[in-house]
């Protein structure tokens, strides 16, 4: 072979893995399993992957979760695959700020996108709710609002406390997230876009957001819009989930809404969460949203969909959209069979549901050839 002609090989997409705590490390063992299935079965790409061990439990010997130079190490990746974070010794508000939001933040994921749907072979608990009826995506501003960090405490310890919580919203953040979310509405069929607000009561920054929504939606005249207070929205998503399409709200009123959606899917245990950055300057971030379940870490009864769907979406997001398909596909071919665990009504454990997925995927590939 000449020296100037290269054999050129399956394209390598590097991710990070950050495994976190309790049930996180199960699904993250899942999902690289099921990936590297898919890469297999394909034959076109493939995976190489890093995994850091940045855990409550190494906290707790160390002191802290990442590195001082974590976020510079997590910038050389094509994307980042989280498993969960949070341990019953460490508060909650230390393991988030200590991981998982210095993360989004340094890395301008300001999207977080949540699709929700009932997958086959599973039901909503809502009486009579239909396949067709629950196809939500929600899309949450995930870089300030009510998670901005901004406040503090005086007089600690002592019987005058004082503590504050200062939301920042801002123009240029809820410009972007808006702008966002009308062209993930304009993508889909229905075309139309709920955006969630409590300015009846939060009177200056849930104003300014409502305020940009209605300067914004003129430059999408195909999509129809609405506006609902997040009280309200929990009532409807209950009582009408079919009159939604996609969804658009704040970081805390999506993030709490996104849980509930995910439940009324069939289980939080299926629920899969993109933070992304869409600009591609940096890695973006994906993570099933179930939290660490410490109750049933280690036992091997975690239910991988989550994992196995947040996992697709990543595929999706560096450019595999039909290797993205084919695993969705194979993942709601083993839940229609029956292939599930304990929260989906089924009896299966981690690992078998895992094992079910890696075989179906090898045998659409197959077909699909």
């Amino acid at each position: 072979m000449p020296s100037h002609i290269r054999e050129i090989g399956p394209k390598i997409h590097r991710i990070a893995c950050i495994p976190g705590d309790g049930i996180g490390v199960d699904i993250t063992e899942a999902a690289i399993q099921v990936l590297k299935a898919l890469a297999k079965a394909t034959g076109t790409f493939s995976f190489d992957f890093t995994t850091f061990d940045w855990s409550s439990t190494n906290y707790l010997e160390r002191g802290w979760y990442m590195p001082p130079d974590g976020l510079s190490q997590l910038k050389k990746f094509d994307a980042i695959y989280f498993g969960a974070v949070g341990w019953p010794d460490v508060p909650d508000h230390i393991s988030l700020w200590g991981l998982i939001l210095p993360i989004r933040k340094a890395l301008n994921q300001y999207v977080n996108v949540r699709p929700t749907r009932i997958l086959q072979g599973t039901k909503s608990p809502l009486e009579g709710c239909k396949r067709e009826d629950l196809d939500w995506l929600i899309i949450r501003e995930n870089s300030e609002g009510e998670y901005s960090g901004q406040g503090g405490t005086s007089h600690e310890d002592s019987e005058h406390t004082v503590a504050t919580e200062v939301s920042i919203f801002t123009r240029v953040a809820i410009e972007r997230i808006m702008h966002f979310a009308f062209k993930a509405a304009q993508s889909r069929p229905r075309k139309h876009l709920t955006m969630v607000t409590k300015s009846n009561a939060q009177r200056h920054g849930m104003v300014l957001w409502d305020k940009i929504f209605y300067e914004i939606a003129p430059s999408y005249p195909d999509v129809k819009t609405e506006k609902m207070l997040v009280d309200a929205m929990t009532v409807r998503m209950v009582l009408n989930p079919k009159s939604m399409d996609t969804i658009v709200a704040t970081n805390l009123h999506a993030d709490i809404l996104t849980d509930l959606a995910a439940a009324l899917s069939g289980s939080i245990g299926i629920a899969p969460s993109s933070n992304l950055d869409p600009t591609r300057k940096n890695p973006s971030m994906f993570e099933p949203i179930h939290g660490s379940a410490p109750d049933i870490a280690g036992k091997g009864i975690a239910n991988p969909v989550g994992a196995f769907w947040s996992a697709a979406e990543m595929v999706r997001w560096v450019g595999e959209e039909k290797a993205a398909d084919a695993l969705m596909k194979a993942v709601e071919a083993v839940t229609a069979r029956g292939v599930k665990t304990k929260d989906l009504g089924g009896s299966e454990d981690t690992n078998g549901v895992t094992e079910a997925v890696c075989r179906e995927l090898e045998a659409i590939v197959t077909e699909g050839a």
